[in-house]
């Protein structure tokens, strides 16, 4: 058999005794067949993983074999438990006489813990926009965990401006076939694919991993609900994740605990949403019981959609109904709450933005309940921002960046810092790396500095 690792490693979920490992078996990864996805033959193939605590593999080795399955386009997903918290593991794949690449991740902290945790935050990677410079840069950071919020993919047909090429016939995706060739180019690339394996990661979606702006079960048709069941199926075959899709649904809102630093709590926007309700009345109820009762310092809110007011001066519409904007009543509910140590991390708009969370968005005097810092994109083009404009009319925003990047985090007892990284240019190789600011969030409430800018 030709190399079947063709889309790299990855592992994800982490617990403080366990985490999801990932592989997918594609020889040719965008196959135009779809009765052969990856180009592997319509069977069974028995895959063996291993897992230890040195890249060597002779410290607490641990291994098994599982079945790739032509359902599940020959992906894989490993239950990998028992083991110590708070700790690096290396694991690696293999079938036949091939070896997969080795991967590096690491188990949430003991519920105990006080150590702080490192944490990074990308979004928006729109391949033919350009090259994935950030996520080698990211790798190099050896984060805790990476969280993405959002459009891994984008079902459009290939842009009319572009740094690379899509798959062929680089058309919109709407079949079960056509998801997995888009994730099988976007995970070809090899910065994305050395971001995966530096550590674990815990993904949420936004629109574009099915349709563009779509909210909940769409216009109701079975058209539409086969094509969202396709797009689910191929955003869990190209992902460490603990669920599989279940009658054209996909479990995603859920909570990941570091120690006594931070609750992270995953949310799905797209899935359970209506005109009314953002979340759903379920995932609301949920969130908000977590908010009021979790003990850690820290309650973070890892979500796709620019959550703060942010009103655009000019001709109508000035708030972007997409957004939180869309849905006021929930968004004060949560905002309510009462949650000390509120952190909203958010993505979707291209550009990095940070802001202050008010009780009364309308009021400059109002409480300021909690922070949100939203990251840039990995690589899609950004909007045409009337910068200025927008900062003058919104006095809890904070900072603005254009640039391609991601956040660098790091939550401890007493503060929690984020660093914009930027690149200057994402259409050639080997943009460096710069620091566009830093803040710092600390104290027995929550204050918000601007501690650098350069």
């Amino acid at each position: 058999m030709a190399n079947p690792f063709t889309l790299g490693v990855a592992s994800g979920e982490p617990l403080p005794d366990g985490v999801m490992l990932w592989t997918r078996l594609a020889v040719d990864p965008v196959h135009p067949d779809p009765k052969r996805p990856g180009g592997m033959a319509p069977r069974a193939v028995e895959v063996r993983w291993q897992l230890a605590e040195d890249e060597r593999f002779t410290r607490n080795l641990r291994q098994g074999s599982i079945q790739a399955l032509p359902v599940w386009a020959h992906s894989v997903h490993v239950r990998a438990a028992g083991l110590r918290p708070g700790a690096d593991y290396f694991y690696r794949f293999r079938t036949g006489n091939q070896h997969s690449p080795t991967g590096r991740t690491r188990t949430a902290d003991d519920p105990d813990s006080t150590r702080p945790v490192r944490f990074a935050v990308a979004d928006c990677q729109r391949y033919e926009h350009g090259l994935y410079t950030a996520y080698r840069h990211l790798a190099g950071e050896r984060p805790d965990v990476v969280f993405h919020v959002g459009d891994y993919i984008y079902e459009l047909r290939e842009s009319a401006r572009t740094v690379r090429r899509l798959e062929p016939p680089r058309r919109e995706t709407v079949t079960l076939h056509e998801y997995r060739n888009r994730h099988a180019r976007y995970k070809s690339d090899p910065d994305l694919q050395a971001a995966h394996a530096a550590a674990p990661w815990v993904p949420v979606w936004d629109d574009h991993e099915v349709l563009d702006n779509y909210r909940g079960r769409g216009d109701g048709s079975a058209a539409f609900l086969k094509r969202r069941g396709a797009a689910y199926q191929a955003y869990y075959e190209h992902m460490p994740l603990r669920v599989r899709p279940r009658d054209g649904a996909l479990q995603m809102y859920r909570r990941r605990t570091y120690g006594m630093i931070a609750d992270f709590l995953a949310l799905d926007t797209r899935q359970h949403r209506d005109a009314t309700h953002m979340l759903g009345p379920a995932q609301e109820e949920w969130l908000l019981t977590r908010l009021r009762t979790s003990p850690v310092r820290w309650r973070i809110l890892i979500q796709p959609l620019f959550f703060a007011r942010r009103f655009v001066p000019g001709p109508p519409p000035n708030l972007r109904r997409d957004s939180w904007d869309g849905h006021p009543e929930q968004r004060a509910r949560i905002l309510a709450a009462g949650a000390p140590g509120l952190v909203v991390f958010s993505g979707d708009v291209h550009n990095a933005w940070a802001a202050e969370l008010k009780s009364d968005f309308l009021d400059p005097a109002a409480a300021t309940v909690g922070v949100e810092f939203v990251a840039s994109a990995i690589s899609s083009l950004p909007p045409a921002t009337d910068v200025p404009a927008v900062l003058s009319a919104n006095p809890h925003l904070r900072f603005f960046d254009g640039r391609r990047g991601y956040l660098s985090c790091t939550a401890g007892p007493t503060d929690l810092r984020v660093a914009y990284r930027a690149v200057d240019f994402v259409d050639v190789p080997g943009a460096p790396l710069r620091t566009a600011a830093e803040f710092v969030t600390e104290g027995s409430g929550l204050t918000f500095e601007n501690a650098s800018s350069k």
